[in-house]
């Protein structure tokens, strides 16, 4: 028996030997390219003991914390701040006030499309703000405006009878938009939010540009110093998993929370027992 659900044709014996084929073979390619990569970084002496050293020392450690410490620091400010300008934007998109919704739209059409490191420039030389807010102050304008775009959407993709329904009971636009509209779309917009939220994290890199003591300047700085004899690699396979790391640190928090969101009780669906041959309708009979 074939699922009814299922968006496409159920895979029989032969293909799911064939895509199992596919999946040793991808895995060995991709283990083949790994042990290529480490060949070449033991060859060329990159795990020798001088140019790890460095990361013993109290200094280099502190240093480092201090580094990641700015980097959460910014990133705490720049999501926060997202969130709320997307928040605004999105309303300001969706409004019924034709001067409101294109000057909004101007704004995230706008700083949707101007490069980050540019505004971030710009923020820290023309108006010269100090490093922490002009990295901040980038990060927000732009991913604000990527997440006005993602708000938007996401109520748009509700169904077009659950507005109508509450408008029918008598609820203004502001109870339809928070009670009804905003609470469905925000289970289907966090996978994009999240999305774009880590495109923020990555992007804080950005302040070592303009002299913020972020992780990634942290690092240049062991890097470039001659003392160590120039441990480039070892700083990139230090720095790079604790990026990936808090990476999917958000991805595990999104998860965590649709998970709670299905086991919260006012969100499942209530089941109605089956009509009876013996349910009246009201009225004479």
């Amino acid at each position: 028996m074939t699922d009814s659900n299922a968006l496409y044709d159920i895979p029989g014996p032969h293909a799911r030997r064939r895509h199992l084929l596919y999946g040793v073979a991808s895995t060995v390619v991709i283990l083949a390219l790994a042990g290529w990569i480490l060949y070449l970084l033991f060859d060329n002496d990159q795990f020798t003991s001088t140019k790890w050293s460095p990361f013993l020392y109290k200094g280099i450690q502190e240093l480092l914390l201090e580094g990641l410490g700015n980097t959460l620091k910014a990133f705490a400010y720049a999501s926060v701040l997202s969130l709320a300008l997307g928040g605004v934007l999105a309303a300001g998109r969706l409004s019924e006030h034709r001067v409101l919704r294109w000057l909004s739209t101007l704004f995230v059409e706008f700083f949707r499309a101007m490069p980050v490191l540019v505004m971030i420039f710009f923020i820290f030389v023309a108006l010269k703000v100090q490093p922490l807010p002009a990295l901040v102050a980038g990060l927000t304008l732009y991913n604000g405006s990527v997440l006005a775009e993602v708000f938007r959407t996401g109520i748009h993709a509700v169904a077009r009878g659950q507005g109508e329904a509450a408008y029918a009971l008598g609820m203004r636009k502001t109870q339809v938009m928070t009670y009804v509209l905003v609470p469905q779309a925000v289970r289907a917009m966090l996978p994009a939010i999240i999305s774009q939220l880590v495109v923020a994290l990555k992007d804080t890199s950005l302040g070592f540009l303009i002299t913020y003591e972020e992780f990634l300047h942290a690092g240049k700085l062991i890097a470039s110093n001659l003392d160590y004899d120039l441990p480039f690699i070892p700083v990139v396979l230090v720095i790079s998993p604790i990026y990936i790391g808090m990476c999917m640190l958000l991805s595990w928090f999104a998860t965590w929370v649709a998970r709670r969101e299905r086991r919260n009780p006012k969100t499942k669906a209530v089941d109605v027992a089956p009509a009876g041959p013996q349910t009246l309708l009201p009225g004479p009979q």
